[in-house]
């Protein structure tokens, strides 16, 4: 089974992604604010994180951050990630962050499930 961590304090967006990636082999969890984000994924390892570029106190490329630097002192493993942007010219920094992949909204189902399928 997939599982997946979704990151955003939108409820729209957190309907979207659950509505475009729910299947029956996909587990889908979701937190409201950045901060959330390491605990879940320190509690239980996700095949995927999908943070919204814009939550409100942590944002994505905060919570991306973090998880790469936990990452390289050794205290989590790789996780991937995808970042839900707003712009094309956020791309550069979804890539200085190391996120291996990224949707430009407004968010399209099969662009994010191409994107989760890709990365």
């Amino acid at each position: 089974m997939t599982e997946i961590l979704v990151a955003s304090d939108a409820q729209w967006v957190r309907d979207q992604v659950r509505s475009v990636l729910a299947t029956p082999d996909t587990k889908i969890r979701m937190v409201t604010a950045g901060a959330k984000v390491r605990p879940a994924v320190q509690r239980r390892a996700p095949d995927l994180v999908i943070l919204d570029f814009q939550i409100g106190s942590m944002g994505g490329m905060a919570v991306c951050l973090d998880l790469r630097l936990e990452e390289s002192a050794g205290r989590l493993g790789h996780i991937k990630v995808i970042m839900l942007l707003d712009r094309r010219a956020d791309v550069f920094l979804a890539r200085r962050c190391g996120a291996e992949g990224w949707v430009i909204r407004p968010l399209d189902p099969i662009r994010l499930r191409r994107a989760s399928q890709k990365v």
